[in-house]
This record gives C-alpha cells, structure tokens and sequence, in this order.
C-alpha cells in the first residue's frame, strides 16, 4: 500500500499509527514515547535494551518533557500515537470513552503467569476502569502525598516529629507554633496540586471522620456533596488559615520545594516524588515525610499514571509483550537511580523501596507504604473533561470561605454549582 493511501485511511486500516510494524517476515518495531527526563529515559532505554523477542523490536523516542502535552495533542490529532505512551489516568478515561485507546480489561484478567488485575494496587485498577469497565491502559506508577516536614523546625520548637495516626488538630497547632519563626511566615505551605485550596483535602478529613466523600467518583460522578463533617473540616483550615498558621488560598506556591529546603518552610503537602529531588540536591536541613493527618480511619490521597495503547496499534499482541515488560522489569532498572514512585505493580516496588532505604529516606518508604495501605482513599481530582469548569468554581466560590471573605455558608452553593456541572457533563 502506498503512503498515500495510507495518509488516507488513518483511522480505518492497519497501516496506521505509531508502529511501522517492520517487514512482512521481519520484527515488529513497537514504539514508546515517555515524558520522562533525557537521564531517566537513558535508563528506560538501557532497560528495553534487554527485552529479549526475535519477533519484536523496542524503539524509545525522543520526546522532551517539558513539550509533552503539545507532542501528544499533535500526535493525537494526527492519529500517530506511538504503540505505548505515558498517560495521565485523566487523558486514560478521556481517551478511552471516544474509542480511542485498545481495552486492556480481559487481557489483565485472564492473562498468564502473575501479570493480572489482583497483583496491581487496587485503587488505581478501580480508578483506571472507565463506567463500563474498559481499560484503556495499564497503571504504572503510583503516587502517593502526605506532609513534608522540617524535623530541625519541629525539634527547636518542642514539637513531637509528625507520624501516622497524627490528628489534623495537631497539624494544625504545630503550623500555628512554627509560623514566624526562622525566617518561615507560615507553619503550612501547600504545593499547587495537594494543596488545601481544593476540595479533595477536605474530603480527607471528611472520610477520616466518617463523613462523605466530596464526590462518589472521581472518573464519573453523579454527586457531589459537603456533609456536616465535611463542613467541620472547611471551617478548621479557615481558622488555621485566618490564625497565619496556613499559606492563604492563591499563595504563589511555585517555589515551596526550594523554600522547604532552604529551611523557610516547616511543613508542605506534597507527593513522594520529591524524594528522589532531596536525595540528589540534599537539603541542608533534616526533614521526614509523613501521611496526611487523621480523625479516625486512616484515609489518604490516591493517584496514578500509566501506559497508554491507540486503537490502531500494529500489532496488540506484541504491544502488550513490550507493557508487560515495562511493568514487570523495567522499573526495577530505572528506579534505584532515581526512586520518584512506587509502581502500581506490586511485585516490582521491591527496588524503589531498596533505593530509599539505602538512601536513608525511611520516614519516606514508611509513609508510602502506609498510603497504599490506607483503609480509605479519596481521588485527587476530577478526571472528566469539564474538570478545568470545577478549578474556576473552586476559585470564584470556595477559596472565598477558606480566606474568610465569603461565610461558610455558602459552601452549599459552591456544591451545587459542581452538581450542576455533574448533570451537564452526564
């Protein structure tokens, strides 16, 4: 078949998409595009190096990170996704609804060997199925989020170090100690994405107290709501907030990390990842990481990336030999240099929690593991496509009751504005 007719019958035919597929008796090329950095994908392709199929033939492509959004909207619209590429669980859900990512559901179930469902943390299989069950990618890594401390700020001030089991009224008695002090304004600064400006933080403290979720699912909600305990929960972080104890809501958070380091932050929400930073950039102050604070059920944050396949993929078969072997071993190659996340595969978080403990970051391993093991969880944010319409209601109708200037009564106005969004996008 010619180019030409290829370039037209791009959705329809074979010949599509991101593999060229090789000769008729030669290896299938079965293509990767990451948003990883040139370091760490030096490593993956090191890795794939070793994946051993004479039918087969890995190709790792050259994709900067900071332009991987544009690259996947162009690739996307050009229907020449590679065979596997790395995807956010809200493009997964998005993607896999229009038809446009190969469902990997029966293949997880009723594959050989260990390669299945039940050996993958259960909530991010959960939150990786669409309405109707399809999965449209595999999870590959995890991330988990808790509280960044300053172990120096907390010791100097007499404060207990944070661990797991500790109450939000605690965190938010230790931020008011640790404000103003050392050159730190706040006790709490939040990063942009954990932060407690949104609404999922608080649907933490509902949940830990036996409340609702702000929302019964993050992928395809039907409700959202802000129960009494929710309630309870807004109007302790107004306080602590209004106290100076927490950064107010539109803080310029850009750069906490740096602050942290430098010792003018005593505590951050934020994510595991942050790890592997301090390990290399080594930050002159002593810190730890714990979970989020409690009321009573241990309850946290979930969230995780993967690996997506288009629909048009040359040959699925061999697409998913080359997945397998990114989740199964690749890992195990790539994050002892650089330990940013526990995969969602549980056999293979072996050598991520290897690297931290010979690192000496076992307030970290200690806090990740209790994430994946938490009782409750709660997702971190919508994934549905009208998710951006939720941000500019949370600054125009939330954010006003967490920095006093709008009454705590009006948070059920704030929800239903979400529920009308809900019925909308349904």
């Amino acid at each position: 078949m010619t180019a030409l007719a290829c370039a037209g019958l791009l959705a329809a035919t074979a010949c599509s998409g991101g593999s060229d597929g090789g000769s008729s008796d030669g290896p299938v090329t079965v293509k990767v595009m990451t948003w990883e950095s040139a370091e760490t994908n030096a490593a993956i392709k090191k890795a794939l190096a070793d994946f051993k199929d004479d039918n087969v033939k890995v190709e790792l492509l050259d994709t900067p990170s900071g332009q991987y959004g544009d690259k996947l909207a162009s690739l996307t619209q050009a229907k020449q996704l590679p065979d596997l590429f790395w995807c956010g669980n809200d493009t997964e859900q998005q993607y896999t609804s229009q038809g446009l990512l190969v469902d990997w559901a029966d293949k997880l179930k009723n594959g050989d060997g260990d390669f299945k469902a039940d050996k993958f943390v259960p909530s991010a299989i959960e939150n990786w199925k669409t309405a109707d069950g399809q999965m449209g990618g595999l999870p590959s890594l995890m991330n988990t989020y808790g509280v960044w401390y300053n172990a120096d700020a907390f010791t100097a001030a007499g404060l207990p170090l944070p661990k797991a089991g500790w109450t939000w009224d605690e965190m938010y008695a230790a931020a008011a100690k640790l404000a103003n002090k050392n050159g730190a304004k706040y006790g709490l600064v939040a990063d942009q994405l954990t932060g407690p400006d949104g609404p999922f933080t608080m649907s933490m403290y509902s949940v830990s107290a036996g409340g609702a979720p702000f929302t019964d699912n993050v992928n395809h909600p039907t409700k959202a709501e802000a129960d009494d305990k929710y309630k309870e929960g807004v109007e302790k972080l107004a306080a602590a907030i209004k106290n100076g104890s927490v950064a107010p809501p539109g803080y310029d958070a850009a750069n906490v990390q740096s602050l942290f380091a430098a010792g003018k932050v005593p505590m951050t929400f934020g994510g595991q990842w942050l790890a592997a930073g301090f390990q290399t950039d080594k930050p002159k102050i002593k810190y730890g990481f714990a979970p989020f604070p409690q009321v009573q059920t241990p309850t946290t944050l979930y969230d995780s990336v993967g690996i997506c396949t288009p629909q048009y993929t040359k040959d699925q078969d061999a697409t998913y030999k080359v997945l397998e072997y990114i989740n199964t071993k690749v890992w195990d190659a790539v994050l002892p240099a650089s330990p940013v996340a526990p995969p969602a595969y549980t056999p293979a978080q072996t050598s991520y929690f290897d690297a931290l403990t010979k690192a000496q970051q076992q307030t970290v391993v200690d806090t990740v593991k209790a994430d994946l093991s938490a009782e409750k969880t709660v997702g971190v944010r919508f994934t549905t496509q009208w998710a951006s319409q939720v941000g500019d209601l949370t600054t125009a109708n939330y954010q006003p009751i967490l920095s006093g200037k709008k009454p705590i009564t009006d948070l059920p106005s704030y929800v239903d504005k979400i529920n009308n969004l809900i019925k909308q996008g349904s």
